[in-house]
């Protein structure tokens, strides 16, 4: 799972689409013809596990999904929530109640009417079923009722304030609503947590509609022309799976696609000067991690069955030590060719209102003598091989290292770490798995450590919900979506608190007390933040990236939905700007709502582009992200 970011990987998640115009040649592949007119914009993407949007986490099913289906409200450039099914909205007085007005007279791609009742339905479902909760459950957590008085009417009733509520249905990071005449069926058969939701037609309403796909192959999407917040600029696009990085950037070198998301530094360095080719590097709104099981267990505390986790990991000792054995600067250095930070906060560095640091008392750097010194005062003995044992048990300190199979960086990171873990008499054995095993595998707690990739969007709920002991799964290991089976009651009380507080200094400080307590668990250790990564063939496609980067060469913030809603075929008549922006409707503020405003213009080349807003991360990667 180890998707969480879709490098999640877990993944992720995020955390950010490429772009791409392509003339696939791939047996099948449903792009060839339109490639070859201009009108198709080819993206590689990670491997999908589920387009179910009540089960799906990962980055590489969140962006089809978020596609394809609407939400309440988007967000600006500027974090604010902007009108799209959700026409205005209003809070009560004691901020327990929002009401919102539902856009009127548009309809689902089978004919039948978009109302606040499909939205209701959405929201009560994931609160009242477990296996429908099992994605987006937390972000319901505090709703007390959903109600829809009539077809334009929604009303959220909450235990406590929220002040994120706006956050809680939005593209790719929050909660798509859904037909109630479709789903209502495919809830009630037994076989439902294992429907994958790739059968077409798919009945949805975004800027793109599902017109094809094929398992580990490609997605194809088509726009929608009338959609009513601005059509897409490119009549297809298409997301094409590849195995391996070298191959994504290959067939960008050599025009079959578009743009690659998400490349290692080495192949970032060598091809974003080529001809045709432009790189850009994005802001870190995700991180690299090791997850470390301490003993998975379910929502009432007890084992899971399927656990196969070394009992040594159960011991903090043995955890600090191992993140006091991980030189972070030599992975910045060696792997990401400078191009991020060392790891240390949970949420992502771009956020920098959510920012904290570890106290320079409490922080962890890169310290063998330290690390040896803590196992040794644990009693953790090395025997004649280098390795210790455990004084209790007399078993060893090996343990498993799950790696993606199709992830370079997995790779390269998992080297360092063996190396480095042998110096403190600690083993590693790596345990290169495909995205979809290892998600598996950590859901029934079947490993020891796991290759890890976190996003977030602006609204760092999400990413905190994954800790709260609310997402553990049932004692079947179903239903939950938790990251290392982490569990604190002091945690959940201020991950409660945060959403309550409006003013957000004071949430602020809140995040920020929970971020420590993470820190010193050591069930994910930050290893690094990496920058995005993208390649572009901005001699086929414009307008995908937004924004002038900063003295560091780094570009702003950017949202995959807009990236896509905009880009242009280069050279063609809508290429001239972008919705820069990132709004999607009319301004309005965010506590009384507005009007929706239709996009029917590009902002003139002139204007200043106005950076956008990323949100897809809100979890896992996949292969390059969050797994």
């Amino acid at each position: 799972m180890t998707t969480r970011s879709t490098r999640p990987y877990r993944f992720a998640a995020v955390l950010i689409a490429a772009v791409l115009a392509l003339a696939s040649v791939l047996v099948g592949s449903p792009a060839s013809s339109s490639a070859a007119s201009g009108s198709t914009l080819t993206i590689n993407n990670d491997q999908i596990d589920t387009l179910n949007p009540f089960l799906s986490y990962a980055d590489a099913a969140l962006v089809v999904i978020g596609s394809v289906y609407p939400s309440l409200d988007i967000v600006d450039s500027t974090g604010n929530a902007k009108p799209y099914l959700a026409d205005s909205w209003k809070i009560s007085p004691d901020k327990h109640t929002w009401t919102f007005k539902i856009h009127s007279g548009l309809k689902w791609s089978d004919g039948q009417p978009i109302t606040a009742k499909d939205a209701a339905w959405t929201f009560n479902t994931i609160m009242t079923n477990k296996v429908a909760a099992t994605a987006n459950g937390s972000l319901v957590a505090n709703f007390k009722s959903v109600t829809a008085p009539d077809d334009s009417t929604l009303v959220i009733t909450t235990k406590q304030p929220q002040a994120n509520l706006l956050y809680v249905s939005v593209p790719f990071t929050g909660i798509q609503i859904l037909p109630q005449h479709i789903w209502q069926s495919k809830l009630a058969s037994s076989s439902f947590r294992d429907f994958k939701n790739t059968d077409l037609p798919l009945v949805g309403y975004g800027p793109w509609t599902m017109t094809g796909y094929q398992t580990d192959q490609f997605t194809e999407l088509s726009a929608n022309k009338s959609f009513f917040l601005g059509a897409p600029k490119f009549d297809k696009l298409v997301l094409r799976y590849f195995n391996n990085q070298d191959a994504a950037v290959q067939a960008v070198e050599n025009g079959e696609l578009d743009a690659a998301t998400g490349v290692t530094a080495t192949q970032y360095q060598a091809a974003k000067n080529q001809q045709g080719i432009t790189g850009y590097q994005l802001a870190a709104t995700r991180w690299t991690g090791i997850e470390i099981n301490p003993g998975a267990v379910d929502k009432n505390g007890k084992p899971l069955k399927t656990n196969t986790a070394n009992p040594i990991l159960g011991d903090p000792k043995v955890r600090l030590a191992i993140s006091y054995g991980i030189d972070r600067d030599t992975l910045v250095k060696k792997i990401l060719l400078g191009l991020g930070s060392p790891g240390g906060a949970y949420v992502p560095p771009a956020y920098k209102q959510w920012a904290w640091t570890p106290p320079k008392n409490e922080q962890v750097s890169y310290s063998v003598d330290k690390a040896n010194q803590i196992l040794d005062q644990a009693g953790y003995k090395k025997g004649s091989d280098g390795i210790r044992t455990d004084p209790k048990t007399g078993k060893p300190l090996s343990f498993r290292l799950g790696t993606h199979s199709d992830d370079s960086y997995d790779a390269q990171i998992a080297q360092y770490l063996q190396g480095w873990m042998k110096d403190i008499g600690i083993k590693l054995t790596i345990d290169a798995m495909s995205y979809n095993v290892l998600n598996a595998n950590l859901a029934k707690g079947d490993w020891d450590i796991l290759m890890d990739g976190w996003g977030s969007g602006l609204d760092p709920t999400y990413l905190l919900s994954i800790q709260t002991c609310g997402v553990l799964p049932a004692a079947d290991g179903s239903g939950g979506n938790t990251d290392a089976f982490f569990c604190d009651p002091a945690y959940d009380k201020l991950y409660l608190q945060q959403q309550t507080e409006f003013n957000q200094a004071d949430r602020a400080k809140t995040i920020a007390k929970m971020q420590a307590i993470l820190y010193k668990a050591n069930v994910d250790i930050m290893l690094y933040n990496n920058n995005t990564l993208d390649l572009v063939r901005t001699d086929k496609v414009s307008n995908f990236i937004s924004g002038s980067p900063d003295s560091t060469g780094t570009m702003p913030l950017q949202s995959t939905w807009y990236n896509w809603l905009n880009a242009a075929p280069a050279g063609s008549s809508s290429s001239g700007g972008g919705n820069g922006t990132g709004t999607a409707a009319a301004s309005s503020s965010s506590s009384s709502g507005s009007s929706a405003g239709v996009i029917v213009t590009i902002i003139v080349a002139a204007l200043i582009v106005i950076a956008i807003v990323v949100f897809v991360l809100r979890r896992r990667s996949s292969s390059a992200e969050r797994e």
